[in-house]
């Protein structure tokens, strides 16, 4: 199998809003090849399965109701994902997929082994570090508000 890597580039991470929906608050974040935004539509439609999905978060699952929201524009494909923290320690992963084209049909991909890209790593690790920060070495308990506040803008 040959595979035909292209030069690595680098993409834009940028905090768009605090969003909070259905008891939840969520960082959104925009990622893109360039340095703009990701398009409205994708927004709209990845605001959409996130939305629908936390509302069936099981009410039993011992989470914070924060979390973070990725919309990634990529050059071929359209990524979504989301991701919140529970029991402690925990983050859950959810993520959706689509042609570039055709944002509205953001396809669940979770089930198909496929986690994240480079770029959404990068974020997901930031993430990791402002929970561990603001939450388990938080002599005071977790610090939600903190937590929120803790916002990646870079070109990684």
């Amino acid at each position: 199998m040959s595979l035909n890597l292209r030069p690595y580039q680098a993409r834009a991470i940028r905090f768009l809003e605090l969003w909070e929906i259905a008891g939840w608050r969520l960082k959104v974040y925009g990622i893109t090849c360039g340095s703009g935004e990701p398009s409205a539509g994708l927004a709209a439609a990845g605001k959409r399965v996130v939305e629908e999905k936390l509302r069936q978060v099981d009410s039993a699952v011992d989470h914070y109701g924060v979390g973070f929201l990725g919309i990634h524009e990529g050059e071929t494909a359209n990524f979504v994902f989301v991701d919140w923290w529970a029991d402690e320690n925990e983050l859950h992963h959810h993520v959706w997929a689509s042609a570039i084209d055709d944002p509205n049909a953001l396809e669940y991909t979770t089930p198909s082994g496929v986690i994240a890209c480079v770029w959404d790593i990068r974020l997901i690790g930031f993430e990791r570090d402002a929970w561990v920060g603001a939450a388990l070495k938080n002599s005071g308990g977790p610090d939600l508000d903190d937590y929120l506040e803790r916002r990646l803008n870079e070109d990684v």
